[in-house]
């Protein structure tokens, strides 16, 4: 009882149909016209509404039908009209029926055979027929057969197009998605990791310093107060997917991280036009190199330098710190997050470890404007 309930509730056809399937059922009206000047026997008139009443869920049926059950569709409504041939011309209309239900078969080789094999299957049966009986049977079969099947079957094609195009941009869109939360995974990574880093070691020579020197405690504190503030602006940037500081930021930021922990910097850098996204790798991995020698180096000493060589921007960030070959190197999340970001603006990162850990990022520089005029 609920399974009936479940479908007199509907819907009776996919959504993606519309309306437009119930207005084709008026087609049916040509099974009455006979009766406008015969009059129809009783057990004639019962076969009528029984041959309906089996028709219209088959009809329905067959827009949710997938494979052989398309075939099993077509098969019955033709079945149906080669039923009537002998006392109604109106039977053609079943077939016309069958064609338009072959926009099922999603192959349009098989859909193409599906109707010309209804097409052949009445004319076959339009033999049970006799003079102008048979005429008036074939003549809706061979002018709306074809072209309703075939216009049917086109029809489908391009809605299963517009669906697997929509499905695609989903797909896309979620890619988009998971690759956009990657990018803020890395950038929160190389942001937090450096700013706190630079916070912790501020505030254990701030606890030094409390019983020493109160001035500088406090200047101390002050610029811890500073990082924590410009690395929720950075997080914020990051967060909505753009920077307002670049390359200078991350040095001055570099420079302050190295000097609190007791290392020295040597600078060697040229100016080079950078693109905004070539720009923000570079920063990004300046701060997660200098991050890694502040934690884990044990370095002395920090050299950095930025050059144009052959159309490249090469970013060189090297230490004297306990790596002696390739072995001491942790490739952890902070490496990758790197090399990932180098490879998307088209660029490549190189790790040599000899005497300490040197860092090589290559990445396009950018068009100088009016080179090329």
């Amino acid at each position: 009882m609920n399974r009936i309930s479940q479908l007199l509730a509907g819907p009776w056809l996919p959504p993606e149909h519309g309306r437009m399937p119930y207005f084709w059922l008026l087609s049916l009206a040509y099974m009455g016209w006979k009766y406008a000047y015969v009059t129809p026997g009783a057990l004639e008139l019962a076969m009528l509404v029984l041959t309906l009443a089996v028709f219209l869920p088959l009809y329905l049926a067959s827009y949710w039908a997938r494979g052989w059950q398309v075939w099993a569709c077509m098969l019955a409504g033709c079945l149906l009209g080669a039923a009537w041939v002998r006392w109604h011309p109106g039977a053609a209309t079943f077939f016309i029926f069958a064609c338009a239900m072959a926009a099922g078969i999603e192959r349009m080789q098989h859909a193409m055979l599906a109707i010309g094999a209804v097409i052949a299957f009445g004319l076959l049966v339009s033999l049970q027929a006799e003079g102008n009986m048979r005429f008036m049977f074939l003549m809706p079969i061979l002018t709306a057969g074809l072209p309703v099947g075939v216009g049917a079957v086109m029809d489908a094609r391009l809605r299963r197009s517009r669906q697997a195009l929509v499905r695609k941009q989903e797909e896309v869109e979620h890619m988009a998605t998971i690759a956009e939360r990657e990018r803020i995974s890395r950038d929160l990574h190389d942001l937090l990791g450096h700013s706190l880093s630079l916070i912790a070691l501020k505030a254990e020579l701030a606890r030094k310093l409390a019983h020493r020197d109160a001035d500088a405690c406090a200047r101390e504190a002050a610029d811890i107060e500073a990082s924590a503030r410009q690395a929720l602006a950075e997080v914020r940037a990051a967060v909505t997917g753009y920077r307002e500081k670049g390359l200078a930021s991350a040095l001055a930021s570099a420079r302050a991280s190295l000097a609190a922990a007791d290392v020295r910097l040597e600078e060697k850098l040229e100016r080079v036009e950078l693109a905004p996204a070539a720009e923000n790798v570079l920063a990004l991995a300046l701060r997660e190199a200098v991050t890694n020698i502040v934690r884990h180096a044990g370095a002395r000493r920090c050299r950095v330098s930025l050059a144009l060589e052959q159309g490249l921007a090469v970013l060189r960030i090297a230490d004297d710190g306990q790596a002696r070959s390739e072995a001491d190197i942790r490739h952890g999340n902070g490496l990758s997050g790197m090399r990932e970001r180098v490879a998307s603006v088209g660029g490549r990162l190189a790790l040599r470890a000899q005497g300490g850990l040197e860092l090589e990022l290559r990445v396009p520089a950018a068009i100088p404007q009016g080179a090329h005029r």
